[in-house]
């Protein structure tokens, strides 16, 4: 079921960016090289950010401008944070039962955000204002947990499913199910598919299996899902957010408090540990977003109360 709150706003560029002057402050830690990152024009700006108290983040996406925007897990609301201040502002103040984990910004300025319990939303991210919901499953037993744009469609994981939904980006179409077929099996009562990126060719998605930890290749076309074979890690366990830069793949693994950086072959059918990135912030960071030269994460603190008043934060590393 798809509910219109306003016409489809046509395509258009996304914020207006402010002049604000930069934070001069000291860069991060993390992997990379210092001469790399003092090229670049985000050096100065902060490595790290405040969240409202009891934000309980764990999406984050950045598209073109220096604007990260983080989804809760608490009431659904959505924070929008300039890099180069690190200062934020809740866009859309959420309500009761909603939820917002998964971001993805679309080049229009339209914000697709994946909403747990069955729910798929739309929102305009310069004004925060909720433009279009989908009722993509039944509210329980499914758990709506990322998304990626690619082609006409946004592409929604569902953990607890072995199901893909692609909502039409744009004015017309349907919503599209797209069962997990080949080599994927679901396990029951632990989360499986979780995020999500394009191939390299632009063809497939690749998913991550938070348990036990595996990589994905999957056929837009059929569903069919290959696994990728791991060279040099045994698994990806507790892998949560993914971002791919080229053939780089990166894979937040939560709870390990770590990323793990992969070389993805032609096919995507191979991935090769280059590396590992950690930091002593991380405080099971959960999703990723790139923004030049850096690596931006939420730190979900599942280890931690979750609370009203239990603190959180974003920080930086570097590529």
């Amino acid at each position: 079921m798809t509910q219109n709150h306003r016409p489809q706003p046509s395509r258009r560029a996304v914020l207006g960016g402010a002049t604000v002057a930069a934070l001069a402050v000291a860069a991060g830690t993390g992997a990379g090289t210092a001469s790399a990152a003092a090229a670049t024009p985000e050096a100065s700006w902060p490595t790290e950010f405040p969240l409202p108290d009891g934000f309980l983040p764990e999406g984050i996406t950045i598209g073109r401008k220096p604007y990260a925007y983080m989804g809760s897990r608490a009431n659904g609301a959505i924070l929008r944070t300039d890099l180069r201040t690190g200062e934020g502002e809740v866009i859309f103040a959420g309500g009761t039962g909603l939820v917002s984990v998964g971001l993805k910004l679309d080049d229009d300025g339209l914000l697709y955000v994946a909403g747990s319990t069955g729910i798929a939303r739309i929102h305009d991210s310069r004004t925060g204002e909720l433009v279009t919901t989908h009722q993509l499953t039944e509210a329980t037993g499914h758990f709506i947990n990322d998304v990626i744009l690619l082609g006409d469609r946004a592409w929604f994981t569902d953990s607890r499913d072995a199901v893909l939904h692609g909502v039409p980006r744009g004015r017309g179409g349907a919503v599209r199910a797209l069962p997990l077929t080949g080599d994927w099996v679901q396990t029951p009562d632990v989360n499986n598919a979780n995020g999500i990126v394009g191939t390299p060719d632009g063809r497939g998605l690749i998913v991550v299996k938070s348990s036990p930890g595996e990589l994905y290749n999957v056929n837009l076309k059929t569903g069919y899902a290959t696994r990728i074979t791991l060279v040099g890690a045994e698994t990806v366990v507790n892998g949560d957010g993914l971002v791919r830069i080229g053939r780089t793949l990166y894979v937040v693994q939560n709870r390990l408090n770590l990323v793990t950086v992969f070389d993805l072959d032609a096919k995507a059918t191979t991935a090769t540990l280059r590396r590992t990135i950690t930091d002593p912030r991380f405080d099971v960071p959960t999703t990723a977003a790139r923004f030049g030269n850096r690596l931006y994460l939420v730190n979900a603190r599942f280890t931690s109360p979750q609370l009203p008043d239990t603190t959180f934060n974003g920080v930086a590393v570097p590529l």
